[in-house]
Formats: C-alpha cells, structure tokens, sequence
C-alpha cells in the first residue's frame, strides 16, 4: 500500500514538472517577436483551407449518394408496382417485390423529392447526370465560379471576347481565387462542342493550364421530349421549347458548379466585365451586414451578373424545375423571390420592400450586354444596361475589424461606417477645424499601406483639404499622434506606414481648417501587414 503511494506521488510530481516545462517553453516562444504566433495562425489558415475544400468534396459525395438512393427508390418502386398489378406468374417480379419492399422499409417510407421527381426520364441513366464532353483541370476551392452558357450562333460569336474580358479584369491573384465555366448548350452536337474547347484551349492555353477555365457540354439524354409542350403566354411552339430548355441549362450549369466555389455568378456568352469587377463582387458580398440575402445583382439584365451562395443553388434549381415548362428563367427568379418573402396579407409596396432586403442591387453595373444576335433563332435584341456606364460613387474593401468614431456630422443615412465597409460612402457636413474621424482597432494590428479617397463623380468638390492621416502606435501615449500623409488637391490620401511604427492603436483622419463645402468619403482601404 505505502509503495502504490509513493508510486502515485512520484506520478504526480513528474506530471507537474513537464507540464511547468512545457508552460515556460510555450511562453519563451510567444515572445520571440510573435514568431509562434504568426506560425500558428498560418498554419490555422492553410488547414482552414484544406478543411474548405474537404467539405466540398464530401458534399459533391454526398449529393453523388442521394441520387443513387433516388434513382434505386424509383425502380424499386417501379418493379414492386408491376409485380403488384402485373398477371405474370414468373418468379423474377416477385423476388423484386419482396426484397425491393424490404429495402424500401429499411430506408424509411418517406422520401423527399428529387430531380428525377421532375426530370423522370433520367432514372436509370446515371451518365445523363454527367456532362459528355469535359475540358477540366478539376479546380475547386474557388471564392467565385462564373457560369457561361453559349450556343451556335449562325451570325456571330461572342464568346471569346467575353472571355477575354472576364480574365483580363482581374488580377493574378483574383484568378487563382476564380473558375470561369464555359457550358457549351449544344447536347445533340457533340462535335461543335469539342470544337469551342479546342478553339478556347488554343486561344487561352495559359487559363486552361492553371485551372481557372474549363469547358462542359450536356448529353443529350439529360433533356425530356420538348415536341410536345404546352403553349403558354401567347408563345410560339418554337420560343416556349427554347426557354424549357434553357431552363434546363441553367439548371444542369448551376447544379455542376454549385460545388466548386462559395459564390456562384451566372453570366451569359455576349457580355464585357469592368476592370475590378471580381473584386468588387466578393467585399459587396462578404460585406453583407445580414447573411439572410439570397441574390446580389451586378446587373439591371435578365439574368446576367447574378450571385447566388452555393449553398442555396439546390434549392433555387429544385424550384426552376418545378416550373421549368411554364415561365422563362429570369420571371421564375422573380416568383421564387416572391414567395420567399412576400405576404398574401400584404401590398406591393411591402413586397417590394421585402425582396429588396435578400435581393440586392449593386450600381454600377459591372456587366454590360454587347450582343445583339439572340440565342432564339431569328430574334435580335438591342439590350444594354445603363448604369453600366455610370462611373462607381464608392468602392468597396475588406477592411480590417474596428470601431470608427467621426465628429463629422453626418448627412441623413451616410454613416462613416458604411464607407468602412464599403457600404456607401460618408457624407459629412461642414467640417471645422479639429473635427476627427478615428478608426480604433482593438487588438492593435500592423498596418501595410492606406487609401482614402474623397469627392465622387456626382458631387466633385465634396472632398477633404487640408486634413491630415496620424496613427497612435500602441503603447504611445494618448496624444502622440504620428503624421503618416496627408490629402492632395484632388482629394486623395495614400501611403505606407513606415517600419518604424509597430502596431497601430488608432489611425485617424485629422480635419485642420474649416471647409466651406460638405465632404463625402468614398472609397477606404486599410492594408495590414502580412504575417511573414
């Protein structure tokens, strides 16, 4: 007993000492310049990272899984229903019969619908569920997937400038973020299909290598018989198989893309992008105060520059198929909005209110439509967007986490915070001499290089003169303020925090004579410093 003791006590003893060990070991560290830190925090990112796109995967596993499931339930129906109501006397149906129920109990007698719920003649054909042609590098992970369905046109082709102008308005890093799917609409010519892959593998060999663009095509087994659809709205036999299937594009596009990005943006063959525009795209989306949106549009047209979350694709696509014969694309799009939000008890004008809190309106356009030759054979269309033109009254960042103060007042709804976060922009009144606009950052962070930009292109002289840029180093005193720059004639203030400021406490904006005009601040860009 006295030795089970002393052994117990040896333990115990022994375990204190490693653990005071390893403390004092952990402590040398973290103060060796925040070097174990900052490696911790790499290395959380990158397995973050990783874990992002394990999950993609499993989920594109899981969905793989719930078709086959679908796909059993339905023959297992079909078999059971026949062996019920058929006279045949052979032993093979009612073998079925029996251990197709018993599978049918084991998984449990309700089902919920899925796409052979609306597309029934792809049950048992699992490769209509695939795309027949496929020029891939097999990216996933990506921030934004664009979709681009195109087909033969008999006059003029599009695609390559809209392309072009898609990976032109980004930058190499944007693009390694990006994945631009080209889904080729053509599933009873396979041939014209390999033929805009070679074309666009040739034109844009570098994109294809890196994995940023791929091209896809449709089987033709993935489409019911259209020969035979009701007419509906005054359409022509021709224009209501058209929009069917360009329903079913939309659907087969969005439903392969769902899994390869956070963001999916659908697009369309005859287009042009603004410089910038990714960018743009991803901070007015990770912006968002409220995650409850379901739409971001960056387009007045049809269905052009619509972001949607990927997580929510199946849903919207389920509610596309449910009507897929009855209504074009872009009217469905508006009845799903509507039915999301709006109540039966309520007017118009409540309803529109209602939308437009999941549905939101990015101006400008950051798409414009350059076609003029349609995809419904002989129909020509002079669309364009008009804000598409218009130059942006505020640009949007990723801004560092902070608490902004101003002694600006400021003009109705136009609060500092929104231009912080690239919501809108700060329009202040009348500054005078000593007013401030602080940006406190709690922990304090080092910061790389600045931006803020006054004035826009509505109101040209609302910009700030005569203020200065001063950040208070952590552990400075409260009115040791250091000049970092200061804002030109043009209303601009840009600059790099030198290395001999560690961490910023407060960066502040420092108004030094009375201005007999308003300011609007329209653009604030705050880059921290690289973990090294």
């Amino acid at each position: 007993m006295g030795r089970t003791r002393a052994r117990l006590k040896n333990v115990v003893v022994t375990g204190i000492i490693v653990c005071c060990v390893i403390f004092l070991w952990m402590l040398a560290i973290t103060k060796q310049d925040g070097t174990y830190e900052a490696l911790m925090q790499d290395r959380f990112v990158d397995l973050q990272e990783k874990l992002e796109k394990s999950d993609l995967v499993n989920k594109q596993r899981l969905n793989d899984l719930q078709i086959l499931r679908s796909q059993f339930n339905f023959l297992v129906s079909l078999v059971t229903n026949n062996a019920t109501n058929s006279s045949m006397t052979n032993e093979f149906p009612h073998i079925m019969k029996d251990r197709g129920k018993n599978f049918s109990e084991q998984l449990g007698s309700l089902h919920l619908p899925s796409i052979f719920t609306y597309l029934p003649h792809l049950t048992g054909h699992p490769d209509s569920l695939k795309p027949v042609f496929k020029l891939s590098r097999s990216r996933y992970g990506a921030s934004i997937v664009m979709g681009i369905p195109t087909i033969r046109r008999e006059r003029a082709d599009y695609l390559s400038q809209t392309v072009q102008s898609l990976i032109e308005g980004m930058s190499a890093e944007e693009q390694k973020a990006c994945l631009i799917i080209v889904f080729v609409a053509e599933p009873w010519d396979k041939p014209y299909a390999e033929e805009v892959g070679r074309r666009l593998s040739k034109e844009f060999q570098q994109h294809f290598e890196s994995g940023l663009l791929e091209v896809i095509s449709p089987p033709a087994e993935f489409y019911p018989d259209m020969d035979n659809l009701k007419l509906t709205f005054g359409d022509t036999k021709e224009r209501v198989r058209w929009r069917t299937k360009q329903n079913l594009d939309f659907t087969f596009l969005m439903l392969y893309a769902r899994t390869r990005g956070f963001y999916y943006v659908q697009l369309e063959d005859d287009v042009i992008a603004k410089p910038g525009y990714f960018s743009i795209m991803k901070t007015y989306a990770d912006q968002q105060k409220s995650n409850d949106w379901i739409l971001l549009d960056f387009s007045a047209l049809g269905f052009i520059g619509k972001l949607f979350k990927s997580s929510q694709i199946p849903v919207i696509v389920e509610f596309f198929l449910m009507f897929h014969k009855d209504k074009p694309i872009d009217w469905l799009l508006d009845h799903y909005l509507n039915v999301k939000v709006c109540s039966p008890e309520k007017d118009k004008k409540h309803c529109a209110r209602m939308i437009s809190e999941v549905r939101k309106r990015f101006k400008p356009s950051l798409f414009q439509h350059v076609g003029m030759q349609s995809s419904l054979k002989g129909k020509t269309q002079k669309l364009k967007d008009k804000d598409f033109g218009k130059q942006a009254i505020y640009r949007a960042h990723v801004n560092p986490p902070a608490t902004i103060v101003s002694s600006i007042k400021a003009y109705q709804k136009y609060f500092i915070k929104k231009a912080y976060i690239g919501e809108d922009v700060f329009w202040g009144l009348y500054p005078a001499a000593g007013d401030t606009v602080e940006i406190r950052f709690d922990p304090a962070i080092e910061i790389a290089s600045f931006l803020f930009r006054s004035g826009n292109s509505n109101h040209p002289d609302d910009k700030f003169l005569d203020t200065l840029i001063e950040v208070l180093p952590e552990g400075a005193k409260d009115d040791a303020y250091v000049k970092i720059g200061e804002f030109d004639q043009y209303g601009l203030a840009t600059g790099e925090v030198g290395s001999d400021i560690a961490k910023v406490k407060i960066l502040r904006l420092k108004v030094l004579k009375e201005s007999s005009s308003w300011v609007i601040l329209s653009e604030v860009h705050i880059v921290p410093m690289k973990s090294s």
